[in-house]
């Protein structure tokens, strides 16, 4: 099993001071869609801890909008302009292996971040199977440990396949609960999640709760449930996203009720800080570092820090 190790630091001054053996001069990060949320905190986390090191580094944050061709031409790109380090979250954790080498070869440390990426020198993400777990405990909880329930899967990337093995893990430990479905896959969204949880809806007339493996499923599935008119199912999810922060922040009764968060700010700065001690040959403890979930609802809410509040 993997080892959890915390990460404690959310701001750059509670990153220790070091000295560097290399300097910091040019980093290239490439996310999903920078019209993501999730990826301007983590593309924000990653050069504020950039510039706390060197004001004049040069970051070039690029979005390969799910296509992996794009991250190709990007990577290579980052290689000819001879960056010293490239934070990625892979379009594809395996098929962007090649690319990696291209880039170690060049001696550039590569880092991925939220999902592992074959080949990367470090990886920083969410524990999802805690995540999947707090998720799920809650639905037991609120269920009394009886019920029938949907685990709405997604795209096959590592961060998904850990959610379900935490939300799985637990279900299985409550033998009043019954498990209609875990295969079918959402895409990672909201149209997604619409037409299967309509698809589910409809096929199975006794629904107690659904967990969706990230927000943009949550609020898709919400939707197919109330276009059906089935508006006594408990949803939860994982990410604590701007959107989801709004929906648990209503008044009254909702079908979306928790949502394991994630920081991606603070797995940025981590990201870029493990980073930076690579460059200088200090490698981290494990490969895969994970950061703490912590379940938000509407009970906690309020004390909640999410992805966009100031740093």
């Amino acid at each position: 099993m993997r080892k959890l190790i915390l990460a404690l630091a959310a701001t750059a001054a509670l990153f220790p001071a070091y000295s560097q053996g290399k300097e910091l001069k040019r980093i290239g990060i490439s996310l999903g869609s920078m019209g993501n949320p999730f990826f301007v905190a983590l593309a924000k986390g990653a050069t504020d801890r950039a510039k706390a090191v060197n004001p004049n580094v040069e970051v070039v944050t690029v979005g390969y909008d799910y296509d992996l061709n794009r991250q190709f031409t990007q990577i290579d790109n980052f290689i000819a302009s001879g960056v010293d380090l490239i934070l990625l979250n892979p379009g594809d954790p395996n098929a962007i292996e090649p690319a990696i080498k291209r880039a170690q070869a060049a001696g550039i440390v590569v880092v991925a971040v939220d999902t592992a990426a074959k080949g990367a020198d470090a990886t920083v993400t969410t524990n999802n199977v805690q995540a999947g777990e707090l998720a799920c405990q809650y639905i037991v909880d609120k269920l009394g440990g009886k019920g029938k329930v949907i685990i709405e899967n997604g795209p096959q990337v590592s961060a998904v396949m850990d959610r379900v093995t935490g939300c799985k893990a637990v279900l299985q430990k409550a033998p009043g609960i019954e498990l209609l479905s875990s295969d079918q896959d959402g895409k990672g969204s909201r149209d997604g999640a619409l037409a299967v949880g309509q698809a589910l809806l409809t096929r199975f007339d006794k629904v107690d709760a659904i967990f969706a493996i990230n927000d943009p499923q949550a609020l898709g599935t919400e939707l197919a449930a109330k276009q059906l008119g089935r508006n006594n199912i408990i949803i939860t999810s994982v990410d604590g996203a701007p959107d989801i922060e709004a929906a648990l922040k209503r008044p009254g009764a909702q079908l979306v009720q928790a949502s394991s968060s994630q920081d991606p700010y603070a797995m940025a700065q981590l990201a870029t800080e493990i980073g930076i001690k690579l460059l200088n040959g200090e490698k981290p403890a494990q490969p895969i570092t994970l950061m703490p979930s912590k379940l938000i609802t509407q009970a906690n809410i309020a004390d909640y820090k999410g992805w966009t509040s100031t740093r």
